[in-house]
């Protein structure tokens, strides 16, 4: 797939992401309000968005919504591409998600009034960067243990973010994707703030980092035993 054409489908598949949320939460609160049944259904929708979405990006062969799925990828890629996704793939995935705010803002004007951040910089930014460590450990887990297996890798993965949703939802928000965090922000003014950037940005990028780390060190085998294994497969 040409790169414009990867470019494209960032941008598309990032607007699609923050309007659908926002839709699927409007639609429950709004007939359903604040009950058990209300909840419950709503995590249902959460949870087919995530399936639909995953199929997209699977039949887009890597289009995606969140800078931190390129991020972890692009940390064991070369160089080249390592800028094509700091430079090209996450600005346009931002870009994406300020639109889609700007339009949801736009339709309906109660949106997006009010921080996500109920707590001081530190916590948040711990909590975030914790809520993301544990996402990129899932999924990280799940594409070594079950690669070929669509329906149970998106099943857990799904249920998993949902799960780190509810936990971190009254004190960051568990929003755990930096481009849809700088729309909402970008939409208040308060995208540049020392408070977004530590803990939508920095702290998940960080925890990113670690997890990929971490899962490289623990899992992957030392160059010499690798070295022994190709040996004795050759002869």
């Amino acid at each position: 797939m040409g790169k414009i054409q990867l470019i494209m489908l960032d941008f598309i598949i990032s607007f699609m992401w923050v309007c659908s949320g926002t839709l699927i939460k409007l639609f429950t609160y709004k007939y359903l309000g604040f009950e058990p049944k209300g909840e419950i259904i709503k995590a249902c929708l959460l949870i087919l968005n995530m399936f639909f979405f995953a199929w997209l990006g699977k039949i887009s062969r890597g289009g995606t919504y969140n800078p931190l799925n390129l991020l972890s990828g692009a940390i064991s890629g070369n160089f080249t591409g390592f800028l094509f996704i700091v430079c090209v793939r996450i600005p346009t995935q931002v870009i994406g998600s300020i639109v889609a705010v700007k339009l949801i803002i736009a339709t309906f004007p109660e949106m997006g009034r009010g921080s996500p951040l109920k707590v001081d910089i530190h916590r948040g930014a711990l909590t975030e960067g914790l809520l993301t460590l544990a996402i990129v450990s899932v999924s990280l887990g799940l594409a070594r243990n079950s690669p070929n297996s669509f329906f149970m890798k998106t099943w857990i993965s799904s249920v998993s973010k949902l799960a780190l949703h509810i936990l971190g939802s009254d004190i960051t928000g568990g929003i755990m994707n930096p481009a849809s965090a700088m729309g909402w922000a970008y939409a208040q003014g308060n995208h540049i703030t020392k408070e977004h950037l530590f803990v939508y940005w920095l702290a998940p990028i960080q925890a990113t980092l670690v997890g990929v780390w971490t899962f490289k060190l623990i899992l992957q085998p030392p160059k010499q035993e690798q070295d022994v294994t190709k040996k004795t497969k050759s002869e």
